[in-house]
C-alpha cells in the first residue's frame, strides 16, 4: 500500500514514469503503467488538455433507459 500510494503521489507531482519505475525497482515500464490507469486525477488532467478552448468539461451521466439496458445484460 505504501509503495502504491507513494508512486501515485510522485506521478501526481509530475515525476516521470521512468523515474518512478526505477525507484520501485520495476524491470520494465509496463509494470508501472498500472499507476497511470489507477490515477483518476491524472486522467482528468489529460482529458482537460484535449478539450477545445471554449468547451466546458462535463462528466457522462447515463439516462435511466441505458442503465436498465445495462442491468439486463
Amino acid at each position: 500500500m505504501l509503495r502504491h500510494t507513494s508512486a501515485v503521489h510522485l506521478l501526481q507531482a509530475g515525476v516521470d514514469l521512468s523515474v518512478i519505475a526505477l525507484w520501485l525497482g520495476h524491470e520494465s515500464l509496463e509494470s508501472t503503467q498500472a499507476y497511470i490507469s489507477s490515477d483518476l486525477t491524472q486522467k482528468i488532467k489529460i482529458l482537460e488538455k484535449t478539450l477545445p478552448i471554449n468547451a466546458k468539461p462535463t462528466t457522462f451521466k447515463p439516462d435511466d433507459r441505458l442503465m436498465e439496458f445495462l442491468k439486463a445484460l
